[in-house]
């Protein structure tokens, strides 16, 4: 039990933005951790950022900061990543992550760590 979906993904020109939204179901994920990911072609699965499960602090990865914003309202199980000035190399996959462990003292950037993950939702920026 628990699914989550990504949606909002799309085609958009370098500088531009777009708002990718996660839907959870099936369970309550306000007590985890929620993370997005992104995988581009013949890349490993990338780390992007991360909300603790009391929605008080984040983390991103270096070549996001300044321009991504991740976000979430546990009122409506849903998890949100606001991507501003967007450039080619953003160009991937992006996937929404849970982390089941409860109310975990610290955060964690693995993919293996994580335990549900979305289907993924394709994101292109043109030059």
């Amino acid at each position: 039990q628990g699914q989550l979906v990504e949606s909002g993904g799309g085609l958009v020109q370098a500088g531009g933005s777009l708002r990718l939204s996660c839907a959870a179901s099936g369970r309550t994920f306000s007590s985890y951790d929620m993370g997005w990911f992104r995988q581009a072609p013949g890349k490993e699965r990338e780390f992007v950022a991360v909300i603790r499960w009391s929605g008080r602090s984040t983390y991103y990865v270096d070549s996001v900061k300044g321009r991504f914003t991740i976000s979430r309202d546990n009122a409506k199980n849903m998890v949100y990543l606001q991507m501003n000035s967007l450039k080619p190399e953003d160009t991937a996959v992006y996937y929404c992550a849970a982390d089941k462990r409860p109310r975990r003292l610290v955060i964690t950037t693995q993919p293996g760590e994580y335990d549900y993950w979305g289907q993924g939702t394709q994101v292109t920026v043109s030059s």
